[in-house]
């Protein structure tokens, strides 16, 4: 295992002190804090907070019955009827102010956290579990209650006009969320929150490892999420992956996800990937909603269209760059800056074969002055593998400390001495000590790049079941043109999350790397030369994203990975194992398209249907073709 930096070791000292404290009172439920049950009125709050409270061996509190009921010595809706709603939520806020508990379950009341200093009062004593129930569900248990004590129920406001003005306080004040599928059960939310208690607490499970590590197992160093975005890259020169994958999500709360925008999408999925003590929810809602705001030129962010028959494309170009990179690159520099430790400068190396050049200055570019003073970006491109277009669109970036330079190579060529320059101690020794000065990478290596990605391909189905296209628990297939495998990668996780691709379609130019190996198992760059193409950003000989997918379908053979990985450095080939052949095959199917194919691709569909399809959407187009049954 190679060294860690002064800045890491530093970070990773006080994440492990913080989890020594932690350890010292795990035997109590958040160490005797208080669970505080949040959301909408007819969310359930106090049945799910008797049933949390009984099963931990809790006190159980309702704000309603135990504190304002007892306090004003009559019934909350009495209360309501007398003051009026503005003056009930200053007293009822008051009440909440002087409440002092510890160690129990607390269900707040729907209105509580639209008091700001009550709310900030109260959050002190513990987490703040937001119940995120479905508008129709919670509709239609108020009318079979006949509820008529909530703060703004009038003539003339409807309760799901209500409700969606009280969103925005609980989204401000969650600590974790807990989604609630159409039609849950309370037995089954309060499963959830019991699940959610348990995953805040036991932080230390959700770590990274490298895909060379050859014990999961061995190691006590921890490695969080923080880490693995600051990081880039592992010290033993592979890629980091969750060591206990993707948490699965079940078809009820996807359907709730299929009713949302995208930015909405966007946090639900992340947050259960980025554990909340890494990113705390209302610093990520912030980031999320910057990424997918008005800088894409479309509302719905990535678009799902019609092309014909059976088949749909979606359209990732709408970012600030025109580049599907945007996708991820406007969120990765915020979520790189949230973690960066202090007293630290960052340089950032890309290698970039077209678009994730531009995507990577415009994202870096959005940071504030501060972070943008702390952080350095150097993209490396190669002179002759990039359109006019890209080339003009990096080098035109002169803000800050972010610089594009030409290299008179391919691409390949530039990743590798990226990853040399990790690799060279006295490099990185001579900026750390001189300058202060830490390396990082902002390509697909690093998984803050790749996670922003799990969610556009779950987004394209949710899409189709919301449009009516498929019923949810349906099969599709993805083709996706394919370089670097980062793409396909982050189909391949958004499968694992539950989302029900059969196969993933790796669609290769003519330099045809991927499709080789797909059909043979063995990876030969012996002799190999990078041919130009008219689809850039999938000239690429050496997938530094394949690396995570051997992982995958490996079973996490990190010993595997890495006599595989250090073969093809040093040999330029390697060859999978029969069984291990199979294993790929059955996850993911591969063609390639020529040059003459992907043009005559693009002139056709704008025949039959007026849609305009840059080059490498063709060369998806034309595998898909072939290939689909």
């Amino acid at each position: 295992m190679g060294l860690l930096s002064a800045s890491q070791l530093a970070l990773r000292t006080a994440r492990c002190y913080l989890l020594k404290s932690w350890i010292s009172t795990r035997s109590i439920p958040l160490g005797g804090r208080n669970i505080l049950l949040m959301g909408p009125p007819g969310a359930g709050k106090t049945t799910v907070g008797r049933i949390v409270a009984h099963r931990l061996g809790l006190p159980v509190i309702d704000v309603d019955d135990d504190v304002l009921e007892t306090t004003w010595k009559m019934p909350v809706a009495a209360k309501l009827a007398s003051v009026g709603g503005e003056r009930f939520l200053e007293e009822e806020g008051q009440a909440l102010c002087n409440f002092s508990a510890s160690g129990c379950v607390v269900s707040l009341t729907g209105s509580n956290p639209l008091h700001s200093e009550a709310m900030q009062h109260i959050r002190q004593t513990g987490l703040v579990i937001y119940l995120d129930v479905d508008s129709e569900d919670i509709i239609q248990r108020l009318t079979r209650m006949k509820v008529n004590r909530i703060v703004g129920q009038e003539a003339g406001v409807s309760m799901r006009d209500i409700l969606k003005y009280r969103k925005q306080f609980y989204e401000k004040w969650l600590d974790v969320r807990v989604l609630c599928g159409t039609g849950d059960t309370v037995e089954e939310v309060a499963e959830k929150v019991l699940k959610a208690v348990e995953r805040y607490q036991n932080h230390a499970a959700e770590t990274y490892v490298s895909t060379r590590c050859a014990n999961v197992g061995s190691s006590n160093q921890k490695t969080y999420f923080s880490d693995v975005v600051v990081e880039g890259l592992a010290t033993d020169g592979g890629l980091y992956v969750p060591k206990n994958g993707f948490p699965r999500i079940d078809a009820r709360e996807w359907l709730r996800l299929a009713g949302m925008s995208y930015p909405e999408r966007a946090l639900v999925l992340l947050e259960k990937c980025i554990h909340p003590l890494d990113v705390c929810a209302l610093d990520l809602r912030t980031m999320v909603f910057k990424a997918y705001g008005s800088n894409f030129s479309s509302e719905a962010v990535a678009p799902v269209k019609h092309f014909n028959h059976n088949q749909y494309v979606q359209e990732l170009f709408h970012g600030p760059t025109a580049s599907f990179k945007d996708l991820a690159l406007q969120l990765m520099p915020q979520l790189f800056a949230y973690c960066l430790p202090p007293m630290c400068n960052y340089l950032i190396l890309v290698a970039t074969s077209g678009d994730t050049g531009s995507a990577v200055l415009s994202g870096f570019s959005g940071l504030s002055r501060a972070d943008r003073h702390r952080t350095g970006v150097l993209v490396f491109f190669p002179e002759e593998g990039v359109s006019e277009i890209q080339k003009l669109q990096m080098t035109s970036y002169r803000e800050g400390n972010a610089r594009a330079v030409s290299v008179q190579s391919d691409f390949d060529f530039c990743q590798r001495t990226i990853k040399r320059m990790f690799g060279e101690s006295g490099l990185t020794g001579h900026l750390a000590v001189e300058y202060g000065t830490v390396l990082s990478t902002a390509n697909s290596i690093n998984w803050a790049r790749l996670l922003p990605q799990v969610v556009y391909h779950s987004s394209a189905y949710l899409d189709l079941c919301r449009d009516g296209v498929i019923k949810f628990g349906e099969p599709i297939d993805v083709c996706i043109p394919t370089g670097n495998f980062g793409n396909a990668m982050s189909a391949v996780y958004a499968k694992q999350m539950g989302i029900p691709i059969r196969k993933v379609i790796c669609a290769s130019n003519h330099n045809r790397i991927i499709t080789d190996f797909i059909t043979t198992g063995e990876y030969d760059l012996r002799g190999r030369s990078l041919m130009l193409s008219h689809s850039p950003a999938i000239d690429i000989l050496k997938s530094s994203n394949l690396e995570r997918f051997i992982y995958h379908v490996s079973d996490r053979d990190g010993c595997l990975v890495k006599d595989l990985f250090t073969r093809l450095d040093r040999q330029q080939h390697f060859q999978v194992p029969e069984p291990l052949l199979g294993r790929i095959q059955q996850e993911v199917l591969a063609g390639w398209c020529s040059e003459d194919d992907c043009l005559a691709a693009i002139q056709n569909v704008h025949t039959q249907t007026g849609y305009v399809m840059d080059t490498h959407t063709a060369v998806a187009k034309v595998v898909a073709d072939r290939l689909q049954d």
